[in-house]
């Protein structure tokens, strides 16, 4: 396998392009990025010798076949809504796929296919999930291993702002997609405790979070991240008591991100007609909707929301800007994208601002009859906004497990996450090269 395609040259593709075009020159592999935007593409590429930039409209059925067609594995960095067709192209074309995105209930079903067909098709390879799947998965055989029996198993990870590039009241950057951050949460969340299925809907999502400390970095909001219960079969785990994923945020971030949730800023299912036509201030009025309250627009939504009016969560919204008479952007648009693109402003990256993900798992475990407690923790920070901590640790997993799939080290075929040996050894050796490595504490 020598043709690697990479669809897709945004944010988190910097660090895998810079990293498998290193590879490819060891290995004599040729990379081809395609975007929608050639420029982007080719200037990720930056003219190297064993690689292209090249246009691609990924929506377009006949163009995205005939690209895929001259080439043997596949990177989708697409959104998660188009993994599917890739996938199904790279079934009929016979070709390899890889993305670092969520398995969807339609790509799962091609498992068997692929299978048939002798086709790698890897997803949940980035940092979360990916990392998170491998470095627990590392540490849950190890206790095994051990003869030890998990009892809980808690996992935790938040792309943040680093403490130095902390400026803002939110205490909160993007360093990944926006769109992301706006509707992350939206569903039911389900975990397991004590024995006990728990769910919390997305309106209470942000209000029933915990608290967690970080080894030298202070204490931590978390909520939970999704259904936590499809990782009981895959993780081995299916007598485990408690299992819990979560998204850690900064103390103060989760009571503010309610408010918004109250209001309906979050919501992306209609269109507010000629929005482009309102302020901010017309915005939140309009959103009271029928309101007793009476006095300003700040102090009716304050009641509303049924928060302090001075407080800590209405200085947040005040801050960004959304009780001021400032004209909203975007046409026709709906809350949740009027608000990603006013946090667009007011949470950008500046060029010299350092990112910084933090991973923590908790294992608590019966060995020999005794209780034990094990903490592992990994904190990253980026060295500035386009070489982000986010980026390398989504990128550098992918491009790791594409150079052993290229160079034939990759035995498993059909649809998979990055839970076995034969992926997870290789791929976190070579990370602790890039300094990706986890501090562990026993109790």
């Amino acid at each position: 396998m020598k043709n690697l395609l990479i669809i897709g040259a945004g944010r988190s593709a910097t660090a895998l392009i810079q990293y498998i075009l290193g590879q490819a020159k060891l290995h004599n592999f040729y990379v081809t990025v395609s975007d929608a935007d050639i420029a982007l593409a080719r200037n990720k590429v930056n003219d190297h010798t064993h690689g292209r930039g090249i246009w691609l409209d990924a929506s377009k059925p006949n163009d995205r076949r005939e690209i895929i067609a001259r080439h043997d594995v596949v990177v989708s960095l697409l959104p998660p809504q188009m993994h599917l067709e890739v996938a199904m192209d790279c079934i009929a074309l016979g070709k390899h796929m890889v993305t670092a995105s969520y398995v969807s209930k339609q790509v799962f079903r091609l498992g068997d296919e692929a299978r048939q067909r002798a086709l790698v098709f890897m997803n949940e390879i980035g940092l979360d999930p990916g990392i998170d799947h491998m470095s627990a998965m590392q540490r849950i055989h190890m206790i095994k291993g051990m003869g030890g029996k998990i009892t809980s198993f808690y996992s935790y990870t938040g792309g943040l702002v680093a403490p130095e590039s902390d400026d803002n009241p939110w205490h909160y950057k993007f360093s990944w997609n926006p769109r992301n951050v706006v509707l992350a949460g939206q569903g039911t969340a389900q975990f397991l405790e004590d024995g006990k299925l728990k769910y919390i809907p997305y309106r209470r999502l942000f209000r029933q979070y915990r608290l967690v400390d970080i080894p030298d970095m202070g204490q931590w909001e978390v909520y939970a991240n999704r259904d936590s219960l499809l990782y009981r079969e895959a993780y081995g785990l299916q007598n485990i008591r408690t299992l819990f994923r979560g998204t850690i945020r900064h103390r103060g971030f989760c009571d503010a991100w309610n408010a918004l949730v109250r209001i309906g800023l979050t919501d992306a299912t209609f269109p507010i007609v000629n929005s482009d036509q309102l302020t901010y201030h017309d915005l939140m009025e309009a959103f009271l909707g029928i309101s007793q309250h009476v006095g300003s627009v700040k102090d009716r939504m304050a009641k509303m929301i049924e928060v302090d009016p001075e407080g800590d969560v209405m200085q947040k919204l005040e801050w960004l800007g959304l009780f001021s008479k400032k004209r909203i952007k975007v046409k026709d648009a709906t809350p949740a994208l009027i608000l990603e693109n006013l946090l667009l402003e007011k949470w950008a990256l500046g060029p010299q601002d350092k990112d910084m993900v933090i991973m923590q798992h908790v294992f608590e475990y019966e060995l020999q009859r005794k209780k034990k407690k094990l903490t592992s923790t990994l904190v990253m920070k980026g060295n500035d906004s386009a070489d982000t901590a986010m980026s390398r640790l989504v990128g550098l997993p992918l491009g790791i497990f594409v150079k052993l799939l290229m160079l034939g080290k990759i035995s498993t075929t059909g649809v998979n996450i990055p839970t076995m040996p034969e992926v997870y050894e290789p791929v976190l050796a070579e990370l602790e090269d890039y300094g990706v490595s986890f501090v562990e504490q026993e109790e």
